[in-house]
């Protein structure tokens, strides 16, 4: 299959187009910059210059593409506090991508979240792929990527773990939260750090994207996620272990200070299953949890 994917030099990308190419794929990565080309290029995969907001060029590849998998996201805007246009601008490259898939029967792997669980309202258990939400911030582009089933396009929904954890990953949320207790000098949980985090590996999760491509059904929702529910103050304790500091909890009050932007985050309690995932396409992750992966170091090398 030829396969374009958007976000290809990204953390999860730069997994996802190895994992394609030693399948057998072609794959064609979207980049905005020399420098993404670059890595799309060493990577082994074509180039097509662009970003989200090139619709023409979206349409395009979609059409002459086998399949599609969007990982691209403007996580710039979402941390800046703007996420409705992040929204907003994901879920119109999602309508220039459908526009080049329209009944041809080939796949589109879109990408959301866990965390839209807890804004669904879930609480108290884990989520499942079953939970579906009328509307709401990436749920409305959740629901038009599983609704194009009925405009004959094979599409299916990656949910991904808050954590996507690896040596790939520099500027996500576990780096992040790394970041701060260096500035900060000790390791912080809110409250009783009871909260869960569901995690996976970024190896994991570029082989569930592949199955998907392969072989999910039209419309569904998938679950990347390996370790269903890891208490935040565990993470933390790892954090504080890792870097020789000690390991506090503070209070809701203080979570937007310590944590930046990702103190709502800090705070979510988002534990999700992965069982039908698996029943249905087979997927077994195969590479380190959180903690294990944490205790590898790679995380707190300067």
């Amino acid at each position: 299959m030829r396969v374009f994917v958007t976000g290809a030099s990204g953390h999860l990308g730069s997994a996802v187009l190895p994992e394609l190419l030693s399948a057998g794929h072609q794959a064609v990565g979207l980049a905005r910059s020399d420098a993404s080309a670059a890595a799309i290029e060493k990577l082994g995969a074509q180039v097509r210059r662009g970003d989200l907001s090139d619709l023409d060029v979206l349409r395009e590849e979609a059409a002459d593409s086998d399949g599609v998998i969007h990982l691209a996201f403007r996580h710039d805007l979402m941390l800046s506090g703007d996420m409705t246009g992040a929204a907003e601008a994901d879920l119109v490259a999602l309508k220039a991508l459908a526009d080049g898939l329209d009944g041809s029967g080939k796949p589109l792997v879109g990408t959301s979240g866990t965390g839209m669980l807890v804004m669904g309202g879930v609480v108290g258990r884990p989520g499942t792929e079953r939970d579906v939400f009328p509307g709401g911030y990436r749920i409305d582009a959740e629901n038009f990527v599983a609704d194009l089933a009925s405009r004959g396009v094979r599409s299916s929904i990656v949910r991904l773990a808050p954590t996507v954890h690896s040596s790939l990953d520099h500027h996500g949320f576990i780096a992040a939260i790394i970041a701060a207790a260096r500035q900060k000098g000790y390791a912080a949980y809110v409250g009783e750090g009871a909260n869960r985090w569901p995690a996976v590996h970024t190896l994991d999760a570029a082989d569930l994207y592949r199955l998907a491509l392969e072989k999910a059904p039209a419309g569904s929702r998938l679950h990347a996620v390996a370790d269903e529910g890891v208490p935040f103050a565990e993470i933390a304790a790892a954090v504080g272990r890792n870097l020789g500091i000690p390991v506090r909890s503070i209070g809701p009050e203080e979570a937007d200070d310590y944590f930046g932007p990702l103190g709502w985050f800090a705070q979510m309690d988002n534990p999700a299953s992965a069982v039908i995932t698996h029943e249905l396409l087979g997927w077994t992750p195969a590479h380190p949890g959180l903690i294990a992966d944490l205790n590898e170091g790679h995380y707190f090398q300067a």
